[in-house]
């Protein structure tokens, strides 16, 4: 007889803290609402500090707890920086969302140091520092965590048209990441998840559009997703019921892309 209830699904986050990075819009904007939505204290990390505030207002306006904290995800001392501004808001994270990242939209053999750098850092390197820094609290104080890392589908599908070389490389190393941190970490209770989206209605999407036109249409349903069709893929992640899922990566890209 299972000691589990029927079923095994709870959508009550009250007793997590969570950090989303780049909150400012599209995905990660979505889940910062929520994960606050479902009872957890949100610390809501991006560039521009007025749509982090201007987010907070939302958020608190509907019954959420959340902290809008400035992050660079370029630079160490403000990914250790922001962590240790969140604990003093609200104590140990124990959900970790990696969110931001930036496209390149270059030729390879066009791209300056500068943007391999930026892509680099603010699609893997910052991650990989921050997911360290959070794992090594929770190891101290023996506390079981999750962590959901955003790749895309780009990190398995790239054409020589589609000028996101590095963009798909560092999409790839999140999940190559996900797995060895999840392998790591498996037996300090640390649940470590990827989600690789496909076309959402985003900032970056609609840059994206504007570039190539509508792609839309080249898919089978004929449309780009709302990111509030991922919320249920995010909160089985992140809730208990998911205690045996680490180390896997959830294709949601609404049948666009080959397999």
């Amino acid at each position: 007889m299972t000691d589990f209830a029927t079923p095994n699904f709870s959508l009550d986050l009250s007793d997590q803290v969570a950090l989303v990075t780049g909150t400012t819009s599209g995905l990660g904007k979505r889940f910062a609402q929520v994960l606050a939505k479902c009872g957890a204290k949100v610390i809501l990390t991006g560039r521009r500090v007025e749509k982090l505030e201007s987010l907070a207002d939302e958020i608190r306006a509907d019954g959420g707890i959340c902290e809008p904290i400035h992050i660079d995800m370029t630079d160490r001392n403000s990914i250790r920086s922001t962590l240790k501004k969140a604990e003093n808001f609200f104590g140990t994270v124990t959900i970790l969302v990696n969110n931001a990242g930036i496209p390149d939209a270059q030729r390879a053999v066009k791209m300056s140091d500068e943007l391999i750098d930026n892509v680099f850092d603010t699609n893997l390197v910052g991650p990989w520092i921050l997911s360290c820094e959070v794992a090594r609290r929770l190891i101290d104080q023996k506390l079981p965590g999750r962590m959901v890392n955003i790749s895309s589908m780009a990190a398995f599908n790239t054409t020589g048209h589609s000028a996101a070389a590095l963009y798909s490389t560092t999409k790839m190393g999140i999940v190559r990441m996900t797995e060895a941190f999840a392998a790591e970490w498996a037996r300090f209770n640390i649940n470590v998840n990827c989600i690789a989206p496909g076309a959402f209605s985003s900032e970056m999407m609609d840059g994206m559009l504007q570039r190539i036109g509508d792609i839309s249409q080249a898919f089978p349903r004929k449309r780009i997703c709302d990111p509030a069709q991922m919320d249920s893929t995010l909160l089985f992640l992140v809730s208990p019921s998911s205690e045996c899922v680490t180390g896997t990566v959830i294709k949601v890209d609404d049948g666009q892309c080959p397999r």
